[in-house]
């Protein structure tokens, strides 16, 4: 269920995937488009902006197990723009980290799915984010750590447009020049 796929280099076998990854994505944008709708609140434009990338992340590129979000070699994938919540829901729920169902219950009061990711309330969050620009830098975080522990699980970030505009995203670049990017 959401492990890593291997990469079909034969042109009938990307042509498959592609296909594969464009379906999930227009799936994730349907129940993006009826979470916002039910819930009479939220931000879809972000959300949907982002469907082809995660869908792309979550089913193909990420190694993740939805019957064991804990795993330790699992990749991180941090939703920098929390606002966004939706596309990460959904994705999700496709993975199988919970039922599809719990999508209609975005923002609604004792909901595990509110309009920012809790990593305390939602399996598969990696990190609650909220404020634009957080995320990247958690995401850096996550990397030098796992990276110092010998582990080589990567960490995705997933920034909107206003992420760079504030502090901690500019921050993010101030590593050591020791720190090589490749590895990160």
């Amino acid at each position: 269920m959401g492990t890593q796929t291997t990469t079909n280099t034969t042109s009938a076998g990307r042509q498959a995937l592609v296909e594969s990854i464009e379906a999930k994505a227009r799936t994730i944008r349907c129940h993006i488009v009826k979470m916002v709708g039910l819930a009479k609140s939220g931000h879809p434009g972000g959300s949907l902006s982002a469907a082809d990338i995660v869908a792309t992340l979550y089913f193909h590129e990420l190694k993740h197990r939805s019957e064991d979000p804990h795993w330790s070699d699992r990749d991180r994938f941090v939703l920098s723009k929390g606002h966004a919540a939706p596309v990460l829901y959904a994705a999700l729920a496709e993975s199988g980290y919970f039922p599809v169902e719990d999508l209609w219950t975005l923002r609604k009061i004792d909901s595990h799915l509110q309009g920012h990711p809790d990593m305390l309330k939602t399996r598969g969050v990696e990190i609650s984010t909220g404020s634009l620009g957080m995320g990247f830098s958690a995401a850096v975080g996550m990397a030098l750590g796992v990276k110092s522990i010998k582990r080589i699980p990567g960490s995705m970030p997933l920034s909107g447009t206003g992420n760079p505009r504030r502090a901690s995203s500019g921050r993010r670049v101030c590593l050591p020049p020791s720190t090589s990017w490749t590895i990160l």
